[in-house]
């Protein structure tokens, strides 16, 4: 295993994230315990020592689930991160009683790595408000009691935000967690987005590396001119080398739902092969083209969801969106979308924009419900 120094910690250059854990069933919150430690005790033996968790995942089952697997392990010998889920109103001034459950949760007297959950134009403000809230303040003197060993934040928002709250609470933080992919590299300003936190003197944490399975199942063509250059390379592993070829890089997340995701995960993780100038140039055609093509950015991180007033798949139906962009697809989903109950239909969104706020995407869902609408309903 790779590991990446950061103020004196040794940390996995692979976290295993747990967001996507096995499940028994399509229920978000049936987390199948069995596996999930089947896959833990793997990625502890194999030298991971960082896993990233948040309140809101598998429907606030992460957690627990997460504590339990650790439980059996010397505590010192692994780092826990969490999140304070500030990117819904649901949850400003409440950072003291989120954070304590959390703890209990988890079954720990203390956190790791504790990070203000994305950071965006929805709540920067609430955020830096110190009288009506206060969540970060909570935090910060959580640190300082020992309880939080290492602070930071996420973010989707633009460099703009990231900068405001960066100039408030720099001093404060150690590292960023940022969505990083040679997709996004361009097409979410990511490359300023490194830049910027760099100039803070913070690390660079990357969420959605293989962005929500899209660049681990690459077009034909994509493939073909990959595996001219490195031949038996799988995509996946691709995304990941790129990576590593961006020395601010620290800590890469992977969300791995099963053990073979795993195993080729963690292989890839076992020594660094960073990109040449051919394959950096291939990928970011690729990327280019990819960006061409207007596909919306959804990651599948179901944000959305809980907030939806009528209870719409909306993940689903921004899948089908993307798919019919293609035109050789565009009969399946017209097929697909008319087998569906009508409350279920594009058609029965009431364009509320609950899910919009929470986006940390910025997604204009209503917008590409009606467009879906007018196509298919």
């Amino acid at each position: 295993m790779i590991y990446k120094n950061l103020n004196g910690v040794a940390l996995s250059a692979l976290g295993l994230g747990c967001m996507r854990l096995p499940q028994k069933s399509e229920n978000g919150a049936d987390i199948d315990e069995a596996a999930l430690c089947e896959m833990v005790d793997y990625a502890i033996s194999k030298g991971v020592n960082y896993f990233d968790t948040a309140w809101v995942y598998h429907q606030g089952k992460s957690e627990e689930f997460v504590g339990r697997a650790l439980a059996k392990y010397p505590r010192e010998s692994f780092y826990v991160a969490t999140k304070f889920p500030g990117f819904s109103a649901d949850f400003w001034g409440r950072g003291k009683e989120i954070f304590e459950e959390q703890l209990r949760r988890l079954g720990m007297d203390y956190i790791d790595y504790y990070l203000i959950h994305n950071v965006s134009e929805h709540n920067v403000e609430q955020y830096m408000d110190t009288e009506k809230y206060g969540d970060v303040e909570y935090m910060i003197s959580e640190k300082k009691a020992g309880r939080i060993k290492h602070l930071g934040f996420s973010t989707h928002g633009t460099l703009a935000t990231m900068k405001k709250f960066l100039d408030k609470y720099a001093s404060e933080m150690e590292f960023c967690q940022i969505q990083l992919n040679y997709l996004d590299y361009k097409l979410q300003s990511a490359k300023e987005k490194i830049d910027l936190i760099r100039s803070y003197g913070l690390g660079v944490w990357v969420m959605e590396p293989v962005r929500g399975g899209r660049l681990a199942a690459l077009e034909p063509e994509y493939a073909a001119k990959l595996e001219a250059l490195r031949p038996g390379v799988s995509a996946p592993e691709w995304a990941f080398r790129f990576l590593q070829t961006l020395p601010d890089v620290v800590v890469t997340l992977s969300g791995m739902s099963n053990m073979q995701q795993l195993r080729e995960n963690i292989e890839t993780f076992e020594s660094e092969k960073p990109l040449n100038e051919a394959e950096w140039q291939a990928v970011m055609e690729i990327a280019d083209d990819m960006i061409a093509k207007k596909t919306l950015p959804c990651t599948s991180c179901r944000y959305c969801t809980p907030y939806c007033a009528q209870g719409l798949e909306i993940p689903q139906m921004i899948k089908f969106y993307n798919a019919q962009m293609y035109p050789e697809n565009v009969g399946e989903v017209r097929a697909q979308i008319k087998a569906m109950p009508d409350e279920q239909k594009p058609s029965a969104c009431i364009a509320c924009r609950a899910c919009e706020d929470v986006c940390p995407q910025n997604i204009k869902i209503s917008e590409m419900m009606a467009e879906m609408t007018k196509r298919y309903c």
